[in-house]
């Protein structure tokens, strides 16, 4: 599993942006892989960081942010949109071979994608957020959005963007993605 810890655990807007700088790095690791094996290793990390953040965004973020921003319904309603969009586009990438051309091409749009749903959170959503909420709520979020991934699936699951259906559904995705990560882990 990919390490989700990130330095700033007391403000939840700091958490996430160190988080989609690593997601950055992890995707500089997939294109300098040296070899298939260290590129399927990156690009699993990867795969298991974005689908644990995003889903503890739709858990906790998403629903504060519809109440407390400005135009939140709009806002969150686009981010949903954009995630369940990487979610199909995460799961296509992952049934492709990895020393392919093509996945190279396909992961370079990918990654283009996620940057820029990225800078719409930390721009539209994460500031209105950090103006609108004090220190201790911040801090809440942060442990709120740490729990959540503790508890998510590690592979996508487009469909299941809303935090009902996450806190519906999530736990036995997460259980079989668990076991599945698991298991090939094993096999290899």
């Amino acid at each position: 599993m990919a390490e989700t810890f990130v330095q700033n655990t007391d403000d939840v807007v700091k958490f996430l942006t160190d988080q989609h700088n690593l997601i950055k790095d992890l995707f500089d690791e997939v294109f300098s892989a040296s070899d298939d094996e260290a590129r399927e290793k990156a690009f699993t990390e990867l795969r298991q960081l974005l689908a644990v953040h995003e889903t503890a965004e739709e858990m906790v973020v998403h629903p504060r942010a519809r109440g407390e921003v400005a135009d939140g319904d709009a806002i969150v309603d686009a981010r949903l949109k954009e995630e369940h969009e990487a979610k199909e586009f995460l799961s296509r990438l992952e049934k492709m071979d990895m020393d392919s051309k093509e996945f190279l091409d396909e992961l370079t749009k990918f990654r283009d994608d996620v940057v820029e749903h990225a800078e719409h959170e930390e721009h539209e959503e994460f500031s209105q957020l950090q103006k609108a909420l004090d220190g201790d709520d911040l801090k809440r979020m942060a442990g709120a959005v740490q729990a959540a991934e503790a508890i998510a699936p590690t592979r996508p699951h487009a469909g299941v963007e809303s935090a009902k259906a996450n806190f519906a559904v999530g736990p036995f995705a997460s259980m079989l993605d668990r076991a599945r990560d698991l298991i090939g882990a094993a096999l290899k």
